[in-house]
């Protein structure tokens, strides 16, 4: 009986108990549907994209190691050259889409080998999901924030960052942490106009305010599950678990040109 590569695929997923998703440098990509795709758009085409060339990719000599982790990726994914990195600023933000803040660490090391490089030059961290009706709070943030002061400490990090914290929460992250954010994120799709109050904060505090458009839930555990099944027939799809997101970009700090950006993830299996 002929083994196709769907077949082999779905049974690698199958066996396997982590899949790990890179990108490569989306600069150089020519196959997302739209020119200008949302976030979660652009990262749910990024995951088809991967999967239908890893897909292609796979032999039946896998089948026989049967590896506890698969490494989704394209054949080929760009590094950071070391001659050019003084030049670049390497930034990163974090979606956590589990309670597990320990994760932080993990998905920082990933993107520093990924890359090539000894250290990220900022990240920001989004928000932890959380329970529907219940409300962001200090208590929430400061085991997040304690793994990001940790990746500072060990020079894995010179700068962390917030997104979407009004002026009191800002504040009241500022006054505990040993790290103070560098920055925070604001979302203009809810927040047309710079709180006066969060501007006059940052202002008083050097915290630089930034926009961005990710949406509250960057994707969701159906999206995630859904793309896993329309790449890979057969396999599966129920059983895996997004864990986290990480969007990365090299800016050239002189033109303000970006070199190259991308997102890692890692997804696990759910003992069902």
């Amino acid at each position: 009986m002929e083994v196709t590569d769907n077949h082999v695929a779905s049974l690698l997923l199958n066996r396997a108990a982590r899949l790990n998703f890179h990108t490569g440098n989306l600069v150089n990509w020519r196959c997302l549907k739209k020119k200008m795709p949302s976030p979660s758009e652009e990262l749910q085409d990024c995951i088809r994209a991967i999967l239908a060339e890893w897909r292609s990719r796979v032999t039946t000599d896998g089948l026989q190691e049967s590896p506890d982790t698969v490494e989704c990726s394209l054949a080929q994914t760009e590094t950071v050259n070391a001659d050019e990195r003084e030049e670049l600023k390497v930034s990163a933000k974090l979606f956590i889409t589990c309670s597990d803040s320990a994760y932080i660490s993990n998905a920082v090391n990933m993107a520093c080998a990924a890359l090539d490089v000894s250290n990220l030059d900022s990240v920001i961290i989004a928000p932890p999901p959380l329970e529907d009706g219940t409300e962001l709070t200090l208590e929430h943030l400061q085991p997040y924030w304690g793994e990001l002061e940790n990746l500072v400490h060990n020079k894995q990090v010179l700068a962390i960052g917030t997104s979407d914290l009004d002026k009191t929460l800002l504040e009241q992250l500022y006054q505990w942490a040993q790290v103070k954010p560098s920055s925070n994120q604001v979302n203009l799709a809810s927040c047309c106009v710079m709180p006066p109050e969060l501007t006059a904060f940052a202002k008083e505090f050097d915290i630089q305010l930034l926009t961005h458009n990710d949406s509250k839930e960057m994707l969701s555990a159906t999206d995630f599950q859904e793309a896993i099944k329309e790449s890979i027939p057969n396999v599966r799809a129920n059983e895996w678990t997004l864990k986290w997101i990480l969007r990365y970009s090299a800016i050239v700090k002189s033109r303000g040109i970006i070199k190259s950006k991308g997102y890692i993830l890692q997804a696990k299996k759910s003992v069902l």
